[in-house]
């Protein structure tokens, strides 16, 4: 694996993590919601962007992208 699939891999886990504690869900929940509705995706697609963005931030867009 690459330095930077590693770098993706570690952010959507971040990510996955971060929305477990958010929403108050177990992480297995968390996992399957944003595996199902291709956010892990979206997240992996477009890491350059995201993983400068703040917790708070990713988690308004994880939950805008859920919502539309």
């Amino acid at each position: 694996m690459s330095k930077q699939e590693l770098d993706k891999s570690y952010f959507v886990t971040f990510c996955i993590e971060q929305f477990k504690n958010h929403r108050g869900i177990s992480g297995a929940e968390a996992s399957e919601l944003l595996f199902s509705t291709g956010i892990t995706d979206y997240l992996n697609d477009n890491f350059e962007v995201l993983h400068t963005q703040s917790r708070q931030w990713l988690m308004e867009e994880i939950e805008e992208r859920l919502n539309q």
